[in-house]
């Protein structure tokens, strides 16, 4: 099994308003990346679980939402291990979008 990858993604929106702009996110950016699908989005009130496929891989983690960050811990494939850095970059950007724009 590999070591998950962690993003941390600061924010100074409060938990409340982060698990608004977070709950259509993960749907929204899968849209944006023809090769990420969404096999599931699951929340429990302020963590949020989900299992996607690249490439024909499945990988699966979850969201923890704080007062002042939010953190990404996901497990990636063997196959999806050399990807894991353009991975994070990804996450940790479109985090940061989600988290700062006006909405």
């Amino acid at each position: 099994m590999s070591r998950p990858l962690v993003v941390s993604i600061p924010h100074r929106l409060g938990k409340d308003e982060a698990v608004r702009r977070l709950q259509a996110g993960l749907s929204r950016a899968a849209t944006s990346i023809p090769v990420l699908s969404v096999d599931e989005e699951r929340w429990e009130g302020d963590k949020m679980f989900f299992r996607v496929r690249a490439l024909g891989q499945a990988a699966s983690g979850h969201v923890d939402v704080a007062e002042d960050r939010v953190q990404v811990e996901i497990t990636l494939p063997w196959l999806l291990q050399r990807f894991a850095e353009a991975a994070q970059n990804a996450i940790r950007n479109r985090g940061q979008l989600l988290l700062t724009k006006k909405s």
